[in-house]
């Protein structure tokens, strides 16, 4: 994603005493039924973030330990993991639906959204690119918001709009805030498209992209969709290449969910929305550091289903060293998380439907944050009892459906009618290198929680340099 700076304040206090905690979170009946969703923007729902996440800690530090130390610890476990097994393999078993990918009547307009700040090093490539798309005359625009740049990238937007009629830009002053979310916040009133495309800087597509994504708004229901995600210096080196199997599982998981009736998200470059479900939803949240997943759960909370595809596919630049890929990774686990801790109660409630809520705490809250979570008091207490980690069943469930959906999603991306011997060891070794790269993660998710928890919040961006490469 685009750099942009964020606002130092935040919503993470000194800790309160515990019954301020709870009375914070409570929240009645009259409430509920009250509220309406576009007030879920209100200031008041994204503080207190740092109180609940400690609460959250204590409660996943406590219960690991808890489950240690009772006779039946070991059978809820195993309990557990036979459900979420069962539920992954409804999800993976899914048959995907069909998608319609002819236009049955006018094609809507399209709005082609790019948040830009110093990017003189890919502006051009993509410009031209975005420009070039297949569509009918007059129905799409391109829109450039330049975040303020201070290299050459506004001096190229100016030469670009001389070349490129469709090429609109808006430039932003330096005191204007809200990061990615404020600059298409910024814009949103100036665009006429009934779609709205995002796409980071380093985006690099197909001519064809909008003739395919396009028809699939024909179900009424859909709210966005996201195109897959590749990198495109995949061969770079080890990091890279860990990025494109990451890239493949994620894809195919979510492919398989929203086949499943459940959860499909959204990856900030490569994304559609529909902007009657954006206004709905209240435009794109100035309070997160990660606007498309702060998005995709207010589009589900608001009924809208996200479609995620294989193809047409977004090339993206992958970060390509450890120190790089730990920022990225953080903020992403750290955005992620915050969502859980503002929109907890309309997700309790059960406001997107059963199979959606259930497919939510599987994959994104019990598998994604609250396993590595309570990893580190799983082993503390397997070292100081001599026993295996009490959590090894779904831990090693995890895994196994990581590598399966990898070995899958890389086998869907290579297209081929027929796979000989050889091509199925290169993708057992490309899915065996990918799975040692995502235990990154449990690192990730597992420091950001605990921080989130214990320190003042620090929204320190770190600019994901782009180098335009192939």
């Amino acid at each position: 994603m685009p750099a942009n700076s964020w606002p130092d304040n935040d919503s993470y206090n000194e800790l309160d005493p515990l019954n301020s905690l709870f009375s914070e979170l409570s929240v009645s009946e009259e409430e509920l039924e009250e509220e309406t969703f576009t007030s879920v923007s209100v200031p008041s729902r994204f503080q207190g973030r740092r109180r609940k996440a400690a609460l959250v800690l204590t409660m996943v530090w406590s219960g690991t330990i808890a489950l240690h130390l009772v006779s039946w610890g070991a059978l809820f476990i195993l309990g557990l993991t036979t459900i979420i097994g069962i539920h992954v393999l409804v999800v993976v078993f899914a048959r995907p639906k069909r998608m319609n990918e002819q236009i049955q009547g006018d094609l809507p307009s399209v709005s082609v959204l790019v948040a830009a700040k110093n990017e003189e090093a890919v502006i051009g490539r993509l410009v031209k690119n975005l420009c070039n798309l297949e569509y009918p005359e007059g129905q799409y625009e391109v829109w450039v918001i330049d975040d303020n740049s201070t290299d050459r990238t506004p001096q190229l937007l100016a030469e670009l709009a001389q070349e490129y009629d469709k090429l609109k830009i808006l430039r932003r002053k330096p005191e204007a805030g809200g990061g990615k979310s404020g600059a298409l916040n910024h814009v949103l009133g100036l665009t006429k498209g009934e779609i709205l495309a995002v796409f980071d800087a380093d985006a690099q597509v197909s001519s064809d992209l909008l003739m395919r994504v396009i028809p699939l708004f024909q179900r009424e229901n859909v709210g966005a969709v996201q195109v897959r995600k590749a990198i495109a210096n995949a061969n770079e080196n080890f990091w890279t290449k860990g990025q494109a199997a990451e890239m493949a599982v994620d894809t195919f998981l979510q492919h398989q969910r929203t086949a499943a009736g459940g959860i499909g998200e959204l990856r900030g470059n490569g994304q559609f929305v529909r902007r009657e479900a954006l206004l709905r939803c209240g435009g794109w949240n100035e309070e997160t550091i990660t606007d498309d997943l702060d998005l995709t759960l207010r589009l589900h909370l608001d009924k809208w289903d996200i479609e995620c595809v294989f193809n047409p596919v977004v090339e993206e630049e992958g970060v390509t060293n450890a120190i790089a890929l730990w920022h990225q990774r953080s903020r992403w686990a750290e955005g992620g998380y915050q969502r859980y801790l503002d929109y907890w109660d309309l997700i309790l409630k059960n406001r997107m439907g059963t199979r959606k809520t259930w497919n939510l705490f599987v994959f994104f809250i019990l598998l994604q944050y609250i396993l590595p979570t309570a990893a580190v008091p799983d082993l503390l207490m397997a070292i100081a009892r001599h026993r295996p980690p009490i959590l090894s069943p779904v831990t090693g469930l995890t895994v196994t459906v990581s590598m399966a959906g990898m070995f899958a999603g890389l086998r869907r991306i290579r297209q081929q009618k027929e796979f000989k011997l050889s091509t199925y060891l290169v993708l057992l070794l490309e899915t065996l290198r990918g799975a040692l790269y995502m235990f990154h993660w449990i690192v990730v998710i597992s420091s950001t929680t605990a921080r989130m928890s214990l320190r003042p919040k620090r929204l320190k961006w770190i600019k994901t340099v782009h180098q335009g490469k192939e």
